[in-house]
């Protein structure tokens, strides 16, 4: 039991702690006292905790390479992208899904109900960071946005308005979805599992973790690989985490169910954008193997890493908007460059 006493007092051990450079002990002091009595003020600081403790002490390890292939692989049966229930979610699983299939579904690794709250979350993120463009820059605190304080010269900031024009918000500037989020993936053994993988606890990414809701009016989508963007030096886990149905009247994830150990050439066979893998590479890539457009349900989970090819399914009979969250974890080892972190 953590007796935290005034949310005054709480605020105020905090900050201590933080000019002290205890920023892990303020990160499980505010945690605590969030769990035991809610406040809003202690959402907004562990955010700002979370984005100082890596600001100040930039990350370091010495693990050279992730964890060996699994000696034996557990889908050796399945042809496609390997399917588990959230309960059976490891490390093992983890390597095995992503370093031999390409990536693993993950079904239920959230409730349905708690899903669906999180995508009412992510309305009232997008709500409350319309309120803040429409001219509440000054006086606007709210724990649904409050954004992160990047400095003028921060490389990523312009990326910002880049996702909230796209329908996004960046996790890191919602404090109440960062904290319901990392809070989720501690208790559910996502954080342990992929901390397993890597040999070191992740970070979470600022530019690359994102609420979504994508539009029912949705038509055209581009093949990518996240490494396109980020560089193919780097260990990532990425959680798509479906936060409504998805496939059939809303859009999903198309995508190769194969690995993949490279970033292939973009901008060329038909590619829309200097970024995006064209429709004949993606071909190339298949070697005849069909792409596949998955249902999802609130709750379930892909996980793969900056090599995987896909993108926005877009189903003949969509009608709705789909809610969803993409939090990017790396190792801290091999960070990609121009990614800000978040500690954990």
């Amino acid at each position: 039991m953590n007796d935290c006493g005034r949310p005054d007092d709480v605020l105020a051990r905090a900050r201590q702690l933080m000019q002290r450079l205890k920023f892990a002990e303020a990160i499980a002091w505010l945690r605590a006292s969030q769990r035991e009595h809610p406040d809003e003020r202690y959402e907004i600081l562990l955010a700002q905790c979370r984005y100082q403790a890596c600001l100040v002490q930039p990350p370091r390890s010495t693990v050279a390479d992730l964890s060996p292939l699994p000696a034996i692989d557990p889908f050796a049966a399945v042809s496609g992208i390997p399917e588990i229930d959230a309960a059976e979610l490891d490390t093992a699983a983890l390597a095995a899904g992503i370093r031999l299939h390409g990536a693993l579904l993950v079904r239920g690794l959230l409730e349905e109900p708690r899903a669906l709250q999180l995508a009412a979350g992510i309305q009232q993120t997008l709500d409350a960071c319309g309120a803040w463009h429409r001219g509440g820059q000054q006086a606007f605190v709210s724990p649904w946005y409050t954004r992160l304080p990047l400095p003028d010269d921060c490389e990523l900031a312009p990326a910002r308005l880049w996702v909230e024009g796209a329908g996004g918000v960046w996790t890191a500037d919602s404090p109440r979805m960062l904290s319901e989020l990392t809070e989720l993936f501690e208790s559910g053994g996502v954080i342990d599992a992929i901390a397993g993988y890597f040999g070191e606890r992740p970070l979470l990414s600022v530019g690359k973790s994102t609420l979504r809701r994508v539009p029912s009016t949705i038509r055209v989508a581009d093949w990518h690989q996240d490494g396109a963007f980020m560089g193919s030096d780097i260990r990532s886990v990425n959680v798509w985490l479906s936060l409504s149905h998805c496939g059939v009247d809303a859009s999903g994830l198309e995508l190769l169910p194969r690995r993949l150990s490279e970033v292939l050439p973009t901008g060329s066979h038909g590619a829309n954008f200097d970024w995006s893998v064209g429709p004949g590479m993606v071909e190339l890539a298949s070697e005849g193997t069909a792409t596949v457009s998955p249902v999802f349900a609130p709750g379930d989970a892909m996980l793969f890493d900056h090599f995987f090819l896909h993108r926005t399914g877009i189903p003949a009979g969509i009608v709705k908007d789909r809610y969803a969250i993409e939090s990017w974890f790396f190792a801290p080892s091999a960070y990609p460059a121009q990614q800000v972190p978040l500690w954990l």
